[in-house]
């Protein structure tokens, strides 16, 4: 880390958010509070692409951020990574469309694998916590035809049980 705080503080920083822990996790408090801080003109800068963002589509999302909030990325070890030369801007441009690309394809792949086992029979989401006659006591008991001391029964106990009900006058 000392090299890298050299190399950006030889590069004109003037102030460093260190992350002191995994930039694999989602929670990022120093990135989160640089985020907060830009202001138009700022220039963040980076050693490395892999500093910012652990996935392209982290990375593009946060350089968008960025730009939306009037300030310019920059990367010491990547020089192509300059938002605020028109090279930079175009790269970001074409990584963040075949970015989009790639996500439209996996939606598809997904939608059409779904429609497929759809056709086989499978179910999806989650099992049903009540079986169809428990569903269907706790609809009876809910449209009030049982006596209200019965709801707070049990739904799973057996037919000849739940029968002995009194009807509402």
């Amino acid at each position: 880390m000392t090299g890298q705080i050299e190399a950006l503080k030889a590069a004109g920083a003037t102030t460093i958010y260190r992350e002191k822990i995994s930039g694999v996790r989602a929670d990022r408090p120093q990135l989160a509070k640089l985020m907060a801080a830009l202001k138009p003109s700022d220039v963040v800068l980076v050693t490395k692409l892999d500093r910012l963002g652990r996935s392209t589509r982290e990375l593009l999302d946060l350089i968008d951020c960025i730009g939306k909030a009037g300030a310019v990325f920059r990367s010491l070890g990547d020089p192509l990574w300059d938002t605020s030369s028109p090279q930079g801007r175009l790269l970001s441009t074409l990584l963040a469309a075949i970015a989009e690309f790639e996500r439209e394809l996996i939606r598809e792949r997904t939608g059409e694998g779904r429609k497929r086992a759809m056709a086989n029979g499978v179910k999806f989401g989650r099992k049903p916590k009540l079986s169809p006659y428990q569903r269907a006591e706790a609809i009876k008991r809910r449209k009030g035809r049982f006596h209200s001391s019965l709801v707070d029964r049990p739904i799973d106990a057996p037919a000849a049980e739940t029968l002995i009900a009194i009807p509402r006058r």
